[in-house]
């Protein structure tokens, strides 16, 4: 069953055509990655999943909630975006970790702003706050970062910065988790590691969506692929038939460039 569905997604900024009628569903438990050169507009796909970026025509739904119509004015309120965002985990390219927080407390921070709306927060500040740290905790040990919870940004690595991220993201629960090269900010050595919790979290049936440049990654992690270029999808299906055996003689040029990745 489709937890996502991405129907004829098109963005321009200003005169230039980023994304043309881009459209693909996604099943519950399945990871899907999305390769392609830089400019092919992966990154703006992504950020139009997590409402970051403002689609100028099609829709998005999550289970088959509609999210976003560009054709319904209804479904773009600015105050439903934050609530809309809850669907969508998004781990970026640079961490974007708060300097003055500590790992715990990065992952705490969301859901502490939004246990202070609920109507019941004065009453129970306490028991939430604990709850909230508790699960925190235990996504940092998933992370095998347990030891570096009392830690800020600048005492970590670049790799255990990221796993903080991804734990940042899942501590919202989100349907859909969404990776923005999650590895290029990384050098080489620290990659793997953050590779390697991406596959346990596929294994575990979390559904991702992953803009990837980590072909070998892809073509083992993934259900699914989509390989972008100009702006359009130019080839999508199984993760080791697209790699392995493209049918698109763009693909086939893309991915020539990474054979030793495959």
């Amino acid at each position: 069953m489709a937890i996502l569905d991405v129907q004829h997604i098109e963005k321009h900024f200003g005169a230039t055509q980023v994304l043309r009628d881009i459209s693909f569903s996604l099943d519950e438990g399945n990871a899907l990655a999305i390769i392609g050169s830089s400019g092919s507009g992966k990154t703006t796909l992504l950020r139009c999943l997590n409402f970051l970026e403002t689609p100028d025509k099609g829709t998005i739904s999550v289970r088959n909630e509609l999210l976003f119509d560009a054709a319904d004015p209804a479904t773009q309120s600015e105050k439903d975006i934050r609530k809309k965002r809850l669907h969508f985990g998004m781990v970026f390219q640079s961490f974007n970790l708060f300097p003055q927080y500590t790992a715990l407390q990065n992952v705490m921070l969301a859901r502490q702003l939004l246990a202070k709306e609920q109507p019941e927060f004065k009453q129970n500040k306490k028991h939430m706050f604990a709850e909230i740290e508790d699960h925190a905790r235990v996504l940092l040990s998933q992370m095998g970062l347990a030891d570096r919870a009392g830690h800020y940004p600048h005492q970590l690595s670049g790799g255990q910065q990221q796993r903080v991220a991804i734990a940042r993201a899942l501590a919202m629960q989100p349907d859909i988790l969404c990776f923005d090269e999650p590895t290029s900010a990384l050098d080489p050595e620290l990659t793997g590691e953050v590779l390697k919790v991406i596959r346990a979290l596929a294994e575990q049936k979390t559904t991702m969506v992953i803009v990837t440049h980590e072909m070998s990654f892809a073509r083992d992690v993934a259900d699914q692929v989509i390989f972008m270029d100009g702006g359009v999808i130019v080839e999508q299906g199984d993760a080791r038939q697209v790699i392995e055996h493209p049918q698109q003689e763009r693909t086939r040029q893309f991915l020539s460039r990474y054979e030793g990745d495959r």
